[in-house]
């Protein structure tokens, strides 16, 4: 009989394009050798490069997935990707409480500005995402745009990103992977803030791709290797060779050849 693989849970937004949100997820979740629940709490209408329209869901069904799941499933490892607005993430906030109590370890991927530019997080919910689900967390993955909007200053460099995951760390209490890929330049490197030590993780860019959901991707890779039983450290560093691999073995059909989707590598 084989053996049960790790059970991992996503609650986010639904990409119809399936690029991102739960369904980058569940790619992820899959091809990592992790079996993947969704809690979803919003259905976005978009494409690479567009977001046309996006309906947040009634925050009773959000709770309901999240208490159904975790009655049924040993859930080893969450994350948390687009939740939309303050209704919807005291939903997650209040049903988390029996995953926690498990011991269920969770990353948050606090998504607030898709990669097209639209706003995916009302401003209302930016202080309860920091006050009340950043501390459910072992690890936070926001991009420099999103730490510039949670520190209120932009950051411009590898130094101004050391200072920055380090404060949002002692802040929130967590460990913080500050994604650089934002940096000008051809690095995209990462660093990781936890208990005080600083590890970066180097990369070249890609030339020629403008991706899409590689935030999702990354922090649902991290996810799963955690379920695993990777270490922070081996699963950050898991998590970021699995998207470059996605990046360097994208798709492309037609209209979207320029807004490119990830492939899940194997």
């Amino acid at each position: 009989m084989p053996t049960s693989p790790p059970v991992v849970l996503t609650i986010a937004g639904s990409d119809c394009s399936s690029g991102a949100g739960i369904q980058a997820d569940l790619k992820t979740f899959s091809a990592l050798g992790c079996y993947g629940l969704t809690a979803l709490t919003s259905v976005v209408a978009e494409i690479p490069g567009e977001v046309s329209s996006i309906q947040l869901l009634d925050p009773k069904i959000i709770a309901e997935q999240i208490h159904v799941l975790a009655g049924a499933f040993p859930i080893s490892a969450a994350k948390t990707g687009m939740l939309g607005g303050r209704a919807q993430m005291e939903a997650v906030i209040s049903a988390w409480q029996l995953l926690r109590a498990r011991g269920v370890l969770l990353v948050i991927d606090p998504v607030m500005v898709a990669t097209s530019g639209s706003r995916l997080l009302d401003e209302d919910a930016v202080s309860l995402l920091t006050d009340q689900l950043f501390p459910l967390a072992i690890l936070i993955t926001p991009n420099l745009d999103e730490a510039s909007v949670l520190l209120g200053s932009k950051i411009t460099s590898r130094v101004e990103m050391e200072a920055a995951a380090r404060e949002l760390a002692q802040r929130h209490r967590c460990a913080v992977l500050l994604k650089g890929g934002h940096l000008p330049g051809d690095d995209t490197s990462d660093l990781l803030i936890q208990d005080g030590v600083a590890t970066w993780f180097e990369g070249r860019r890609v030339p020629g791709i403008r991706t899409h959901g590689t935030g999702c991707t990354y922090s649902a890779a991290i996810t799963a290797g955690l379920a695993k039983g990777l270490s922070l450290v081996e699963a950050v560093r898991m998590g970021k060779q699995f998207v470059r691999a996605a990046i360097a073995s994208h798709f492309r059909w037609g209209e979207v050849d320029a807004l490119n989707i990830l492939a899940s590598p194997t």
